[in-house]
């Protein structure tokens, strides 16, 4: 292919594909990034060529004539059928913007064809192109993905003797109610089926709480029983009696200054005795006092974890019942779009038996 003797007269980006030639249903990208997609214009012969190359490889080929109609499928993505090349040919763009654009384009660029071929049918030249069709060039724009390729749509081939202009337009209008129909279809379900992945998500979010504050409450558990058992051991320690200490008598001593010991001994004693118990009585009031007020705070703790453990299972409960009921409307919507997609089937099935039946 050579373009020494055209000139572009308008250029975009966009992902190019083409219809599976064995279902005529699916769309085979040409490539994993977007393209450059160009209208040339071959003054010598008045033909106007859409044109998009892969590296060294024409991926786009296709000569306008005023049997063509460009389709809008989405707001990004848009189609053309080529009878010459025998395929049709899908281009999905970065926004609606640069779609309109290339869709307006198309039209003019089709009305110069018309109006070249009437000029040559009435042996006379054709000047200039039609609509005062200048050289611009658009510049290249980021794609993040197009609409609809990846799945089924319906297309029409436009073929020189194709029905009448009612009959066209009617059967235009039939196929363009049927995509929108899918497309909206399509966006439903996917819709479930992220807020179904959102719901499952935020399910699991809250099993992982539910343990970790299980495990929390079971920790808590076993300190309070081992505080428990300490206050125990120190209440036992404080009841126990400290042991008497044992008389001794001095021989060749009176009975009167056996006595007076003894008396002084047992002063002694008690003195000894209230000192040591007193302090141990208040070094173990203070820790038991510690310990209580301890045990108070994890039974308070614990408490707080029972309520949080117990709203937080409510929760895990209703989002489960959320998520059966998004799951029976994914399954819904699921049904409902087979039914659809078989009355697409049937419709397009119709069409065409129709179109092959038009005089």
């Amino acid at each position: 292919m050579s373009t020494a003797r055209e000139q572009p007269i308008f250029s975009t980006r966009a992902h190019v594909f083409q219809i599976d030639p064995a279902t005529k249903r699916n769309w085979i990208p040409a490539g994993k990034h977007a393209l450059t997609v160009s209208y040339f214009y071959d003054a010598t012969r008045n033909v106007y060529r859409i044109i998009s190359l892969g590296g060294a490889k024409a991926i786009i080929n296709s000569t306008v004539t005023p049997n063509m109609t460009f389709t809008k499928t989405s707001q990004k993505f848009g189609q053309w059928a080529d009878s010459r090349a025998n395929t049709v040919y899908g281009l999905g763009f970065a926004s609606e913007q640069h779609l309109t654009q290339f869709a307006e384009k198309f039209q003019e660029v089709k009305e110069a064809a018309r109006l070249a071929r009437e000029k040559s049918q009435d042996g006379g030249e054709l000047t200039s192109p039609a609509l005062g069709l200048t050289a611009h060039q658009v510049p290249p724009s980021p794609l993040v993905s197009a609409n609809g390729p990846g799945d089924e749509k319906l297309f029409r081939s436009q073929s020189a003797d194709a029905p009448g202009p009612a009959e066209r337009e009617r059967l235009k209008k039939m196929l363009s109610e049927g995509s929108v129909g899918e497309v909206q279809w399509e966006a439903e379900f996917f819709a479930l089926q992220d807020s179904n992945n959102k719901l499952a998500g935020a399910l699991r979010e809250a099993n992982a709480a539910a343990a970790q504050w299980r495990q929390q409450l079971e920790a808590q558990r076993a300190e309070a029983e081992r505080l428990r058992q300490r206050v125990a051991e120190l209440e036992a320690q404080a009841a126990a009696e400290p042991p008497a200490g044992s008389e001794k008598e001095g021989p060749g001593q009176s009975l009167e200054q056996l006595e007076a010991l003894v008396q002084t001994k047992d002063q002694e004693i008690q003195t000894l005795r209230s000192q040591t118990s007193g302090s141990r009585e208040a070094a173990d009031t203070a820790e038991r006092e510690e310990t209580q007020q301890k045990v108070q705070d994890l039974e308070t703790r614990n408490a707080e974890l029972e309520h949080q453990l117990r709203a937080m299972e409510r929760s895990l409960e209703e989002a489960r019942v959320e998520r059966e009921r998004a799951r029976a409307e994914v399954g819904r919507a699921a049904q409902l779009l087979d039914v659809r997609l078989f009355e697409l089937s049937e419709l397009r099935e119709g069409l065409a038996r129709l179109a092959e039946g038009a005089p």
